[in-house]
C-alpha cells in the first residue's frame, strides 16, 4: 500500500476513534463502530419475503442465495466492503497495517465486543474461523479465496486482539477477501469441528441459543415452510452518532412465499416491507401503484447477476443415470455447445423475460461490471444456419421429419432443470425449448423446488442440463474464483475435479492464479480478459441474459439505500428504521 494512503487511512481511523469516545452513552470498554446514517427510532418489525427457504444457517457451507441473505444479518466480517461506495471499511478489525512487500496484514480487533450470546470476542475466534474455512474436508465455497499459489494463507494470534495474516504470495485486492469470511464463535463450534460434525451443524432446526454470531440480528424462531424470524442482537458492535446501539429494528421476519407472483401480491398488499429482485413485468405493473400504495420502486441499472444454461459435464455420475452418461458425449463436444449458443435468441429473451430491463450476455462478466468486462468479446446474433454447420461437423444429421440424431441415429433430446420459484428462469428454459426446436432438438423443461434442484446439481449430479443464475458479491475477479478454478467448489459444470480435465480449464487455472498474484491492475485486466475469451470460445456455461436490479420498499422505511452489490436491499439492515407516518410524504 502507498505510504501516503496508509497514513490517511490510519488518520481517518484515529479521528473515528476520537469521535467514538466523545459520544455519550456508549458502554466503557466497548470499541464500537460509529454509523453516520440518518438517526432513526428504535423498534419496529420488518417483514421480507424469500422465494425459497434457506438450506442452512451455517456460513461455512452455504451456497444458496436464501441462506446467505439470512446469514449476512447474523454474522460479521473483519474488513467489510461498503455496498454504497464499493470500498473496504473497518468492521470487526478497527485498523490494519500492511507490510512493505504486501504479504503480511496485521489487524487490530475491536476490544470489548461480544457474540450474540454475550460471550466475548477475541483473536482466538478469528484464528479458529480461518482454520475452519481452510479445511479442505469441509468444502467451504470461501476456501478458494484463501488459497494463493496452491497454499493457504496463515492466520496467527499475536495478541489478545491482534492477528497477523501472512500470504504465501502477492494477492491482488487482498483486503476484499476478508469481507466474505464470517467470523465464527470458537466456544460454540470448536467441539463439532473436532468431532467432524461442523458441516452438519447449524441446520435450520437448530435451537436459537446455539446459533451465535456477531451480526446485527440473531435467530428467534423458525417455522418450516412458513417463516424465519430474527431478533435484535443486544450486543451488536455498532452505534449511531447519538450513542444509540444499532440495529434500530427489533425484528426481521423472512416469509417463505414460493415464487415471485406470491411475493408481489404480499408486497402490493402491504404485508411485506421491501422486495428484492423484482421481475420487469411485475415492476411495470407495480409502478402504476406507487403513489396509492405507499411504496417506491428503484431501477438501479445493470446487475452483476448472470443467467446461464449449464450442461452436466461431471466426471462422477450416478450409476443409474445411464442416459446422462450417453448424452454427455454430445455435451462434451464444444461444437455442440457452440451450436446451442448460436441458436439462442438472447435479444428476444431480454425483451420477453426482462422487458428490456436487462442485457444479453456472452460471458459471466456483465455490463454492470464496468471495471472488468472485456469489450472485445464477440456478441454473435442468433444464426440457425451456423448452428447447423457446427452440428454437421460434429457428426449430427437430420431425419426426414426434421429431428436431429447423433452418429448412432439416436434422437437428440434432453431435460433442463429450473427452479420452480424463479418465473424468469423457467421462462428462459421455455424459450430455449422454442429456440432449439427448429434444429430438431427436443427439450423437456423440469421445474423443481429450489433445494431439490441444488441437490441434483451440487450433490448427486443427476441431471442433464439446468438453467441457473449466479450473482457476483463483488466486482473483483477473485469473487468468482471458486467458479472458474477447476478445483473450485462452485465449478458447476464438473464438480469435484482433482485436476483440470481439459487444456482450456488448465489455461483458466493458470490465468486465475496469475491474476490473483499480480498487484498491477492493468496486467490483471489483461489476464481476466483472456479468461473471458476462453470462456466464450469453450462455453463451459452458456450465458444468456443479465437483469437490471429492480427493488422496492415502503416509503416510510428510513435509510433504505439499495446497492448494486448483494445484498441489494438489506446490506445496511442495521441502519433501517420506520419513520413516522407523517414523514412518509416527505421522502
Amino acid at each position: 500500500m502507498n505510504r501516503n494512503i496508509l497514513r490517511l487511512v490510519l488518520a481517518s481511523i484515529a479521528v473515528l476513534f476520537l469521535e467514538l469516545t466523545a459520544i455519550a452513552g456508549l458502554p466503557a470498554g466497548e470499541e464500537l463502530a460509529v454509523s453516520h446514517c440518518e438517526s432513526g427510532s428504535s423498534g419496529g418489525h420488518l417483514v421480507v419475503s424469500l422465494r425459497s427457504e434457506p438450506k442452512t444457517l451455517n456460513p461455512v457451507v452455504s451456497n444458496d442465495i436464501s441462506s446467505r441473505e439470512v446469514l449476512a444479518l447474523t454474522h460479521a466480517d473483519l474488513i467489510h466492503i461498503d455496498r454504497a461506495t464499493q470500498q473496504t471499511q473497518a468492521a470487526l478489525a478497527k485498523s490494519w497495517k500492511v507490510s512493505s512487500d504486501g504479504l503480511k496484514y496485521t489487524l487490530q480487533l475491536r476490544r470489548g465486543l461480544r457474540f450474540s450470546d454475550g460471550v466475548p470476542f477475541d483473536a482466538d475466534d478469528v484464528v479458529f474461523s480461518f482454520k475452519v474455512y481452510l479445511d479442505q474436508s469441509l468444502g467451504s465455497p470461501q476456501r478458494d479465496l484463501l488459497i494463493i499459489n496452491g497454499k493457504g494463507i496463515s492466520v496467527e494470534k499475536t495478541g489478545p486482539y491482534t492477528v497477523t495474516v501472512s500470504l504465501p504470495g502477492p494477492y491482488a485486492s487482498a483486503e476484499r477477501l476478508f469481507d466474505s469470511i464470517a467470523i465464527l464463535p470458537k466456544h460454540i463450534l470448536e467441539k463439532p469441528y473436532q468431532y467432524g460434525k461442523l458441516a452438519h451443524t447449524w441446520a435450520l432446526d437448530t435451537s436459537p441459543e446455539q446459533l451465535v454470531g456477531l451480526g446485527p440480528f440473531r435467530l428467534k424462531s423458525y417455522v418450516p415452510g412458513q417463516n424465519l424470524t430474527l431478533e435484535k442482537n443486544p450486543f451488536y458492535w455498532k452505534a449511531d452518532r447519538r450513542g444509540v446501539r444499532l440495529p434500530y429494528l427489533s425484528e426481521i421476519t423472512f416469509l417463505f412465499v414460493g415464487n415471485e407472483n406470491a411475493e408481489v401480491l404480499r408486497f402490493a398488499a402491504g404485508e411485506t416491507d421491501l422486495m428484492n429482485r423484482i421481475s420487469a413485468q411485475n415492476y411495470n405493473a407495480l409502478e402504476r401503484e406507487q403513489a396509492s400504495r405507499g411504496f417506491r420502486l428503484y431501477d438501479l441499472g445493470p446487475s452483476l447477476e448472470y443467467n446461464f444454461l449449464l450442461f452436466n459435464l461431471n466426471g462422477q455420475i450416478p450409476a443409474q443415470s445411464k442416459d446422462v452418461l450417453r448424452k454427455q458425449e454430445w455435451f462434451r463436444d464444444v461444437r455442440f455447445r457452440q451450436a446451442i449458443s448460436l441458436a439462442i435468441d438472447r435479444e428476444a429473451m431480454n425483451h420477453i423475460v426482462y422487458q428490456g430491463r436487462g442485457a444479453p450476455i456472452w460471458t459471466h462478466v456483465t455490463p454492470g461490471n464496468l471495471l472488468w468486462q472485456d469489450a472485445s468479446i464477440p456478441h454473435p446474433l442468433r444464426s440457425l444456419a451456423k448452428s447447423r454447420e457446427f452440428l454437421r461437423s460434429a457428426g449430427f444429421t437430420w431425419r426426414s421429419d426434421g429431428s436431429l440424431v447423433d452418429s448412432r441415429n439416436i434422437p437428440v433430446e434432453f431435460s433442463i432443470l429450473t427452479s420452480a420459484s424463479s418465473n424468469q428462469r423457467t421462462q428462459m428454459a421455455t424459450m430455449l425449448q422454442e429456440d432449439l426446436r427448429p434444429l430438431g432438438i427436443e427439450i423437456h423443461v423440469v421445474p423443481l423446488e429450489f433445494r431439490t434442484m441444488l441437490d441434483r446439481v451440487f450433490q448427486t449430479h443427476d441431471y442433464e442440463a439446468a438453467v441457473m443464475g449466479l450473482g457476483g458479491g463483488d466486482v473483483d475477479p477473485n469473487s468468482q474464483i471458486n467458479v472458474w478454478l477447476s478445483s473450485g467448489d462452485d465449478h458447476l459444470w464438473d464438480l469435484g475435479e482433482t485436476k483440470p480435465s481439459t487444456s482450456w480449464e488448465a489455461d483458466i487455472d493458470h490465468l486465475m492464479a496469475l491474476q490473483v498474484s499480480t498487484l498491477k491492475e492493468r496486467y490483471r485486466k489483461h489476464l481476466y480478459d483472456r479468461v473471458q475469451e476462453i470462456e466464450a470460445e469453450n462455453l463451459p456455461i452458456i450465458c444468456l441474459v443479465s437483469p437490471d436490479i429492480l427493488v422496492g420498499a415502503k416509503e416510510r422505511l428510513g435509510n433504505f439505500h439499495p446497492s448494486t452489490l448483494d445484498s441489494h436491499t438489506l446490506w445496511n439492515a442495521d441502519e433501517l428504521f420506520f419513520a413516522a407516518e407523517r414523514r412518509a410524504s416527505s421522502h
